[in-house]
């Protein structure tokens, strides 16, 4: 799911090299991924009213809900 959201990311932002996703599992099981881009793509990857971070979200929840698992996604400063 890691690349998942990695190449989702590339393809949004002009500073692919900066792209860094990390993941931490939560207590109760779900795994909490974090997005970490430039500071001058954070923009392209929210969008406008938050439109593709939550596009993102809702792909990454429908790519864990296939494999039996809950997953978040933080998009970082």
């Amino acid at each position: 799911m890691e690349e998942l959201i990695v190449y989702l990311a590339k393809a949004l932002v002009d500073k692919p090299e900066e792209v860094n996703v990390t993941l931490e599992t939560l207590e109760d099981g779900t795994l909490n991924y974090q997005l970490k881009v430039a500071s001058e793509d954070v923009g392209k990857v929210i969008g406008k009213k938050g439109r593709i971070a939550n596009a993102l979200r809702v792909i990454i929840k429908a790519a864990a809900m296939k494999e039996s698992k809950k997953a978040r996604l933080q998009i970082l400063d």
